[in-house]
């Protein structure tokens, strides 16, 4: 009986440790990683958060669709994550993440205002309007990195933003549309300076581009919102069809039960389905 019992004992303790141990390993997202990017002009440093796809080891000699996030403490994890299963299961063609975060050892609300803003505007505490600025940034700094380092394609990217990111997605929609050869526009600040984006001279894309714009159906004031959301997406809407150009294939979503706060995962992973899916006729290509 006392041997049953110290085995027990031993047995207990043996679980206890390896739910300790366990429960004190951190998480982390695979086969990721974080570096540091400076713009040359301000010296900001830019954390940029990476994650490569599972074959990438496995296939030498495979270039990758990449897909480019604003906001990367909030988007790099949930499209990380929304991701996995569809790309692994060849539902999705693969493609290496980037995410930039906010500038180093500042506000993460201060530097997102500054850097997602297609204008300055009057009445704004934090600096505004240096869109074009971290265009810059992203076209001769992070894509450089990105495409040196990695087996990355230069020509299938895909921008991902939300709320002031998808106001910055749609300035570069509007100003340099060929950056990106897709876009996923989540719930856009169209609001912003007092609809500001909406006089913004646009251009067309001399290349087939795919923009996909989505909003949550509660994100009104009806439902406690501070801006009408789904009126300022139906507008962008108009401006894009506006252009009358050949080469846009535009998708609009109103997400139904979803408000600003709950949107954005949805967008994410609907709009790459419709970017970077595969068909059953696809796979068989």
């Amino acid at each position: 009986m006392k041997t049953n019992s110290f085995l027990k004992l031993l047995l207990l303790l043996g679980v206890l440790t390896c739910f300790k141990l366990s429960a004190n390993t951190p998480y982390e997202i695979p086969r990721s990683s974080v570096i540091q990017l400076t713009e040359p002009s301000s010296k900001r440093v830019y954390p940029v958060f990476i994650q490569l796809p599972k074959s990438y080891k496995n296939k030498p000699d495979k270039i990758y669709p990449v897909i480019y996030l604003t906001d990367a403490p909030y988007t790099f994890p949930i499209v990380a994550g929304a991701t996995r299963f569809p790309m692994n299961s060849g539902k999705m063609q693969q493609a290496i993440i980037v995410a930039i975060g906010y500038e180093k050892e500042s506000i993460g609300s201060a530097s997102r205002i500054r850097d997602y803003t297609p204008t300055f505007a009057k009445g704004w505490k934090k600096q505004t309007g240096n869109a074009q600025g971290y265009i810059k940034f992203i076209k001769n700094t992070v894509f450089p990195y990105i495409e040196q380092n990695y087996r990355a394609s230069h020509t299938q990217k895909t921008y991902i933003g939300n709320s002031l990111g998808g106001l910055f997605g749609a300035t570069v929609l509007f100003t340099e549309p060929d950056l990106f050869s897709h876009y996923i526009i989540g719930s856009p600040s169209v609001w912003f300076d007092s609809n500001a984006i909406l006089a913004l001279q646009a251009n067309k894309p001399k290349v087939p581009t795919k923009v996909y714009i989505s909003v949550g159906a509660k994100e009104t004031p009806a439902f406690g919102e501070g801006q009408n959301m789904v009126e300022g997406a139906k507008l962008l809407v108009q401006k894009i069809n506006a252009l009358n150009s050949n080469n846009i294939q535009l998708k609009s979503v109103v997400i139904e039960g979803a408000s600003h706060a709950t949107a954005f995962p949805t967008t994410a992973i609907q709009g790459l389905d419709w970017v970077l899916g595969i068909t059953p006729i696809d796979s068989n290509i």
